[in-house]
């Protein structure tokens, strides 16, 4: 059973670019309005029982990342992309990871460079677009293993990673690949860091900043010279650390240019495969572009689905173990 009794199949069946209405409507009562939805499963959602199995691979520049898998013996294989300084460890990985087991598929949830629990070793971190890693990923995959068929899924960050590389990848994406979901997604990269500077959004703010500056010390540690670490701790707002720090440890201009040269969208067009992407609209870390109606409706292979609730990476279903995000991606999958 894998909570149909929550939807209303006949819009999960419709072959339409934009989903009409989204079967999601009721989160739990003690979650009155988009930030509880976000803040209380991203801190208190626990998932028991995902034991990973971990393999370090190594990159075309001789750096490391580390892949953890959840095998049941399948020859499906879903892979997993994380969000902003987030891990295979959090909530959102191992809900998906224990429920697709439960149905069939092996699992992968790959950690993006520096996110594994270990820094690593190159002059640079990772960004909503570095795709060049989740293509060794995949590469890796095909070389060593003997899958049938791989489900490519991503959560926020990671949402905009999948998007941005199914669309340059294009007609030469790997066969293989036969469908593709994400949720929470900044489609828009420049629209979704505006909302980092809206007050409303301070405490998001302050959470990925306290984590990105504590990784870029240690990574200006690690390289000396690379950044001006004696100005990292006055830094309060994205648009300047993006500037100062990740505009420059990956080589671009400064924050708008690397917002506008990473952001899925400009690719999205040229998707190939069935592609589901779930942004709820009172998500207060998107805005804007970050729902591509325009896009999807003229895009036979692009289903976006806009439910009114669910804040962001939240969904929540009272007294069930899985959310409504994991369940809705698990029926996109397997059907047809």
């Amino acid at each position: 059973m894998v909570g149909c009794f929550y939807f209303r199949r006949d819009f999960f069946f419709q072959q339409m670019p934009v989903i009409p209405s989204s079967s999601y409507r009721k989160p739990p009562f003690f979650l009155w309005n988009g930030h509880l939805e976000t803040i209380v499963p991203s801190i208190f959602r626990k998932i028991e029982g995902v034991a990973y199995q971990r393999e370090r691979i190594w990159t075309p520049d001789k750096d490391f990342l580390d892949l953890d898998w959840s095998k049941i013996g399948s020859k499906k294989l879903l892979i997993i992309s994380h969000g902003l300084e987030g891990s295979s460890e959090r909530h959102y990985a191992k809900g998906l990871a224990k429920l697709f087991n439960q149905h069939g598929f092996d699992v992968l949830a790959w950690n993006n460079r520096s996110c594994s629990g270990e820094m690593n070793l190159a002059p640079f971190l990772y960004h909503h677009g570095s795709t060049y890693d989740l293509d060794t990923v995949i590469q890796h995959v095909e070389s060593t293993q003997r899958y049938e068929a791989y489900f490519l899924c991503g959560i926020s960050m990671g949402g905009a990673q999948t998007l941005k590389y199914l669309g340059e990848k294009g007609l030469d994406l790997n066969p293989k690949i036969k469908k593709a979901a994400v949720y929470s997604t900044p489609c828009n990269l420049p629209d979704s860091a505006a909302t980092l500077r809206e007050r409303k959004n301070a405490f998001y703010k302050k959470r990925f900043l306290t984590k990105l500056k504590a990784k870029m010390k240690l990574k200006g540690q690690q390289f000396p010279g690379l950044v001006d670490l004696d100005r990292l701790d006055t830094v309060m707002d994205f648009d300047t650390f993006d500037t100062e720090y990740t505009a420059k440890v990956h080589g671009f201009d400064d924050a708008d240019d690397f917002y506008r040269s990473v952001s899925a969208d400009n690719w999205m067009k040229d998707i190939q495969i069935p592609t589901l992407i779930i942004n709820a609209l009172n998500d207060p870390l998107l805005m804007g572009k970050c729902y591509p109606v325009a896009l999807a409706e003229n895009h036979p292979k692009l289903f976006l689905e806009m439910p009114k609730r669910g804040g962001h990476t939240g969904f929540l279903i009272s007294g069930q173990e899985f959310t409504w995000a994991e369940y809705r991606f698990l029926d996109f999958i397997r059907k047809g």
